[in-house]
């Protein structure tokens, strides 16, 4: 069994239906203070400071668990972006991302202990829709308040897809978490069968 430092339901349902023993137990971190010190760092090594620093402070709490942190971050043009702070953020950040690429940078590390026993990012691109003003707050009548826990302003499973016309990346990095190279580890570290 290893032990999720999150409260993501994505990431739950992931390794629910993945078959992979865990329980829960947030990170509480300091995100935006954690981004804000590496703020000229590419997106994927942000996303996997963040994935490790999650997973360190939950193994603190728990003696010889193996803890699965993991974190996703969007980026546009060279441009991070969090969650929206509000509906109008919302509505903010799906114009800007109207007929572009949105990077998805999904990242997960397993820690045992403080000590980082495995640790990477993958990408996904996603090609977004020219979205009019019209669309946009249809969307976000049909899926606020729920997409406000999400990067990118989307659940991927949900009416999202609707948002793009193209996607470069594997499934479950865009549902949050890059789940085929995190069982990989697991099996290395002979936590899963082969």
């Amino acid at each position: 069994m290893i032990v999720l430092a999150s409260q993501s339901a994505s990431r739950r349902a992931m390794l629910e239906a993945a078959g992979i023993a865990f329980r829960a137990q947030p990170a509480h971190i300091d995100e935006r203070a954690l981004e804000a010190t590496m703020a000229d760092a590419p997106p994927a090594q942000v996303a996997l400071a963040l994935a490790c620093a999650k997973a360190d402070v939950v193994s603190r709490e728990t003696s010889g668990e193996i803890v699965l942190g993991s974190d996703s971050l969007v980026s546009v043009e060279g441009r991070r972006f969090d969650k929206p702070a509000s509906r109008a953020d919302a509505a903010v950040h799906l114009r800007f991302f109207s007929g572009k690429v949105m990077e998805l940078h999904s990242a997960a590390a397993l820690v045992r202990d403080g000590e980082v026993l495995w640790a990477d990012t993958a990408l996904a691109q996603l090609h977004v829709a020219r979205l009019s003003d019209d669309f946009i707050e249809s969307y976000l009548d049909a899926e606020w308040p729920e997409v406000a826990a999400c990067v990118g302003v989307f659940r991927i499973e949900a009416r999202g897809v609707q948002l793009f016309e193209r996607i470069d990346g594997d499934y479950f990095t865009i549902l949050g978490m890059p789940l085929l190279m995190v069982q990989s580890a697991l099996r290395t570290l002979g936590v899963m069968g082969r």
